[in-house]
């Protein structure tokens, strides 16, 4: 009968199998310790280690608040989230499949034939009512839907990951480009105080040219060492104004409604907690991402090679027939069909054949990419750490330059006072001790950054 048959193609629907191959995390290379971790300086103690906001670490309070500002308003921020969305929905789209389809209609036709309306009267015109109802369902028998659902699942949960990577990047990046601004203020207060020095040089100088002690061209390369340093502080507000340009558009804001104000400290570098490399692919977004793909991927193959075998649709109909209104809805009117249905393609020109080499193509790509994002973010956290442990010892290096190139400075000026030297010797040490203390700021502003790229490459946290 009809019911055993169906009953025997539920049986094999719900006893059907997954074709394709099921996914195994491919190995990826990863070193037993950091190279360039050897001298590192963990954070003490570790309990103080922040768990979450790890901006936090600068300990700069408007830094923080600005941070916060990201997950709401950033765009980019917000067009991952809306691609998170989507992907959850695809899920939900691929798991519709499981379910039969159900659709209804109901309908009236006025139909005619021959003449009709002619003087013989041949031909019949009449009305024909229609109201039904069907349902055809396709058993995942082979697992193509199954397969859809598990891609469709593990591309949301890459997304997902694409989406923390796109806040992790708006947090570095905020966070560079407000340590680059506080740098650049505590650069145009040093050469605004270099201005009010240069200009009691200049006054220094043309007080003696006008007692006749000095030439007048030490008057003059007094005043072009002054126009220079006036020249200097204005240029850094150019970087300013783009640093401060840069944030607004970070927390969604136009650069003419937004504004910081300028403080009299920068942000010390933080002692950051580094961890051991296995913990790296464990907090990287962008790593969790490039593995999901890989699932997806994997799930594809399996997608193409269902092409391989029939599909079974089961389908069924019923409903009411009648030509006249009033007896629409009764017994002699009703109709209905049910059957199986089995179909499968007979030759395509390998056209399955080329669509499931191709999902395997895809995979190895993703398993490729995988692989080479775990080495691009080892890559990071190394260059990052030797960055960080070399500029401390510039650091270091620079800070003596600067000491001794000042006591040069003042020396100098004493001597240039006392006539035993030229003013040629104090504008060299003047331009010396200059140069030292901005090149010391650069130094910091570099360690303020690989320090915050070394956090991003961490995965931006640290577990307890």
């Amino acid at each position: 009968s009809h019911s055993k048959f169906l009953l025997i193609l539920l049986c094999l629907a719900m006893a059907s199998c997954k074709v394709g191959p099921d996914y195994v995390k491919p190995s990826a290379e990863k070193p037993a310790a950091f190279k360039e971790a050897k001298d590192w300086k963990q954070a003490q103690p570790k309990d103080d280690v922040i768990r979450g906001n790890w901006w936090e670490i600068f300990g700069d309070t408007e830094l923080n608040k600005l941070e916060e500002q990201i997950a709401i308003n950033n765009q980019n921020v917000k067009l991952a989230e809306a691609q998170y969305r989507q992907a959850r929905a695809l899920i939900s789209e691929a798991r519709a499949a499981y379910f039969p389809t159900v659709s209804g209609n109901i309908g009236m036709t006025r139909s005619g034939t021959g003449s009709g309306a002619s003087a013989t009267g041949s031909g019949t015109v009449g009305n024909q009512y229609a109201a039904a109802l069907e349902a055809s369902w396709v058993p995942d028998l082979w697992g193509g839907i199954r397969r859809q659902v598990e891609s469709n699942t593990a591309s949301a949960q890459a997304s997902a990951a694409d989406l923390a990577n796109a806040k992790l990047s708006a947090d570095a990046e905020l966070a560079m480009d407000y340590l680059d601004l506080r740098i650049a203020d505590k650069q145009k207060r040093l050469l605004d105080d270099t201005v009010k020095n240069y200009e009691k040089t200049l006054q220094l100088t043309q007080n003696l040219y006008n007692s006749g002690v000095d030439a007048r061209s030490d008057v003059l390369q007094a005043k072009t060492q002054l126009e220079t340093a006036q020249a200097q502080a204005i240029d850094v507000g150019v970087q300013r104004a783009t640093f401060e340009h840069a944030i607004a558009i970070l927390v969604g804001k136009a650069p003419a409604d937004f504004s910081i104000a300028a403080i009299d400290s920068v942000p010390a570098i933080p002692s950051i907690p580094l961890g051991v490399p296995a913990e790296v692919l464990e907090r990287r977004p962008d790593i969790a991402g490039a593995e999901r793909r890989m699932k997806a991927a994997n799930a594809l193959i399996g997608v193409a090679e269902a092409a391989y075998y029939p599909n079974l649709t089961l389908a069924a109909s019923g409903g009411y027939q009648s030509s006249t209104l009033a007896n629409w809805f009764s017994m002699p009117n009703r109709i209905w069909s049910l059957g199986p249905n089995l179909a499968g393609a007979l030759f395509d020109g390998g056209l399955t054949e080329a669509q499931t080499k191709a999902a395997t193509a895809v995979y190895d790509q993703t398993v490729a990419t995988y692989r080479q994002t775990v080495l691009g973010a080892f890559q990071e956290v190394e260059d990052n750490l030797a960055s960080l442990r070399i500029l401390e010892q510039e650091a270091d290096m620079e800070q003596k330059a600067v000491d001794d190139a000042t006591l040069s400075a003042t020396v100098s000026l004493n001597q240039y006072k006392a006539g035993t030297v030229s003013y040629l010797s104090v504008i060299t040490a003047q331009n010396t001790e200059l140069s030292n203390r901005l090149t010391a700021l650069n130094i910091d502003k570099e360690r303020l950054n690989s320090a915050v790229i070394l956090i991003e490459a961490l995965g931006g946290g640290w577990k307890s």
